[in-house]
């Protein structure tokens, strides 16, 4: 393999912005399931720190990561 070859998007941002995403995502199913989709939308909306909030900082937080992961990575010389 080329010493100028790198492997775009292979890293440890795009690996935890993976996991950051899937652990919402198994986070909201959990809610959707239990309460249903008019009690998840409620604590969406409401004022207080809910767990659903978290979560889509956690979703947020991942796609940044998985952005972050994919940028040109240019090699020192």
């Amino acid at each position: 393999m080329s010493h100028e070859y790198y492997r775009r998007g292979r890293n440890w941002h795009t690996a935890i912005g993976t996991l950051f995403i899937v652990m919402a995502g198994i986070v909201l199913a959990r809610q959707f399931a239990l309460w249903g989709p008019e009690f998840v939308l409620e604590f969406l909306l409401n004022a207080e720190f809910t767990n659903e909030k978290v979560s889509l900082g956690m979703i947020g937080f991942g796609l940044f990561m998985i952005a972050w992961g994919f940028r040109k990575n240019d090699a020192k010389r």
